[in-house]
């Protein structure tokens, strides 16, 4: 598995735990449901200044995005 669709699955996973649908995450974010979709299959490669604002929406830290072990 590759680190883009481990940091999407990560990200995916956060967000299922507050409940939240991929289109709820896009609109706080100001993202489409499809980008979000991308990247949490790993197929976009997401730019760090989205990958900060989706961290913040989430209220975790990076590192919990990026543990790839």
């Amino acid at each position: 598995m590759s680190r883009l669709q481990i940091l999407g699955q990560n990200i995916a996973y956060f967000r299922r735990q507050k409940g939240w649908s991929q289109e709820f995450l896009a609109e706080k974010a100001d993202l489409s449901r499809e980008y979000v979709t991308r990247v949490e299959r790993g197929q976009k490669n997401i730019s760090l200044k989205k990958l900060f604002l989706i961290t913040d929406i989430l209220g975790v830290k990076f590192s919990q995005l990026t543990n790839f072990d």
